[in-house]
């Protein structure tokens, strides 16, 4: 989710029962007249943006059940605010009709902002925002992200990118293939220390703050589990690509922040780096599958220009470890490209 301004939509029902509600909030009187699109997501929610008589202007969340429940933001939020992070403060709710009003913490994102002059402030902040976050972490608060669900979410890849976007069937071999090199990611991931993960940790999700920056949005679906979830998708961000070597120093001084805050990242960084690749790579076919999902059942077809970045960090990744490379192997023939050689380790 971002806050950027977009189009207006046509009222609908939804619309008016915000419309009401708002009405009805005697304690922040709002403006209803001016209630305007602020932007949607990859899921049903939708926010909008509207004024209060006192001059503010606010957000509301639009999450409509039975697909979309509003008491995990609820209670992230809380524990992220709790934790010192940036994120909206919950105004007033209806959980049962999915409906909250937030305090606005703007419409610039990270994505709008970023160039190479802002880039090092704006990834420092939100580096030290992540371990912040990190190093009040604690087991049993949020759901583990554990082997069932990392291997749910790869799955989508050979049943929607594969499957439905390539129009691909694999043979017994293919499946095989692909199984154990999903073994080997998943081996990786669950070996790494578990921390609290935002799980959405990017250019599009961070909004530029003149104090407490980033602004942190789109949380509610934060987990337990590996600890370079956040910094791999903060650093090999699917919407915005930046020079190998530019990633590499970032993710350096995030190590090293992250040691100096006692946080268990390993302390040899070509293991660590071993670690941000394959989780970055867990991510990424996970993604592959989504965007592909989002266009042939969803019709959000925007997410397919998306697709080439996704598949080059896949390829570049893959090409460099031995076991991943009958994955490579796979993506050439289902894409009919030549096979391509790289170092192995």
């Amino acid at each position: 989710m971002s806050l950027s301004q977009s189009a207006p939509a046509l009222p609908d029902l939804r619309q008016t029962q915000i419309v009401e509600w708002l009405t009805a909030l005697s304690a922040i009187p709002t403006l209803p007249a001016t209630l305007r699109p602020a932007s949607a997501d990859a899921s049903f929610r939708r926010y909008f943006r509207i004024d209060a008589v006192d001059g503010r202007t606010l957000i509301v969340m639009d999450a409509p059940p039975p697909q979309e429940d509003v008491r995990p933001f609820i209670e992230i939020a809380g524990l992220f605010a709790g934790i010192g992070l940036s994120v909206p403060e919950i105004l007033a709710q209806d959980v049962e009709r999915g409906f909250l009003l937030l305090s606005d913490l703007g419409s610039t994102t990270y994505l709008q902002q970023l160039n190479d002059d802002s880039a090092p402030k704006l990834y420092m902040d939100a580096i030290d925002a992540l371990v912040l976050l990190q190093t009040k972490s604690q087991p049993d608060v949020l759901p583990e992200y554990d082997r069932a669900f990392l291997l749910r979410e790869l799955q989508i890849f050979p049943e929607w990118y594969l499957g439905k976007h390539l129009k691909a069937t694999l043979t017994d071999q293919q499946t095989t293939d692909l199984n154990q090199v999903f073994d080997a990611i998943l081996a990786n991931n669950l070996a790494q220390p578990q921390v609290f993960i935002h799980r959405d940790y990017h250019s599009r999700n961070l909004m530029v703050l003149p104090t407490g920056n980033p602004g942190v949005l789109d949380f509610q679906g934060a987990l337990f589990g590996p600890i370079t979830y956040d910094i791999v998708s903060l650093l090999r961000d699917v919407y915005i690509q930046w020079d190998e070597a530019q990633v590499l120093d970032w993710m350096i001084r995030y190590w090293e922040r992250a040691k100096r805050a006692g946080l268990p990242v390993h302390p040899d960084i070509d293991a660590f780096y071993r670690d941000f690749e394959y989780m970055g790579l867990q991510r990424h076919l996970k993604i592959l599958g989504l965007f592909a999902r989002l266009n042939h059942r969803d019709g959000k077809e925007a997410y397919l220009k998306d697709i080439p970045l996704v598949m080059e960090y896949v390829r570049k990744t893959a090409l460099r470890y031995r076991e991943l490379i009958p994955l490579v192997r796979l993506l050439d023939k289902l894409e009919d490209k030549a096979v391509q050689v790289g170092y192995t380790f």
